[in-house]
């Protein structure tokens, strides 16, 4: 499959992390791939941590998972808030049961833990919700990606490079697609 026919969501609701957000949109997007905002309705602008705004192209309970490939889930406060609307849950829970790319950094793992995919994995996140990630089930790790199956997991906007090329690498996004972006991000 190439590039162009990957399509990723990356959720978002108020408070999102800007840079958890906007680098795997811009990543995905050099790397061929379509990219869709997905939130609680669609249409809606969402304010980061730091007042940047991100409208949601689509509400998460009208994206069917199998429109998708993979869904992202930035830090921030966003998850806290992400895991209070069930069609949010839903689309995380069924893209993990599907098999497809389920990424999240930073405090993106309480969306994670609200639905129910962490039992038996090996996963890490922001160390401040280290606990709640064992308490749902997985063995924490301080690394700067882990993958484990379809499930990736970062830490903080330190790690977004390692935690896009996993997910580049884990969607079989094309290795020239992948290339390509590489040398945008440092050209010359």
């Amino acid at each position: 499959m190439s590039a162009e026919e990957k399509h990723f969501a990356v959720v978002v609701e108020d408070l999102y992390e800007d840079q958890e957000l906007w680098y795997p949109v811009r990543r995905l997007t050099e790397a061929g791939a379509r990219v869709t905002i997905v939130g609680p309705e669609a249409g809606v602008t969402y304010k980061s941590k730091h007042g940047y705004p991100a409208t949601s192209d689509k509400a998460a309970g009208d994206l069917p998972v199998d429109e998708v490939d993979g869904v992202i889930i930035p830090g921030g406060y966003a998850p806290d808030r992400m895991r209070r609307h069930e069609p949010m849950v839903r689309l995380v829970r069924e893209a993990y049961q599907a098999g497809k790319v389920v990424a999240a950094i930073c405090h993106g793992g309480w969306l994670l833990c609200s639905a129910d995919v962490l039992e038996g994995k090996e996963a890490t996140s922001f160390s401040a919700i280290k606990d709640d990630m064992i308490h749902a089930g997985a063995t924490w790790v301080d690394q700067e990606v882990v993958r484990d199956d379809n499930l990736i997991t970062s830490r903080t906007p330190d790690d977004l490079p390692a935690f896009l090329r996993v997910i580049i690498a884990a969607s079989s996004v094309t290795p020239e697609a992948a290339m390509v972006a590489e040398r945008a991000r440092y050209p010359g």
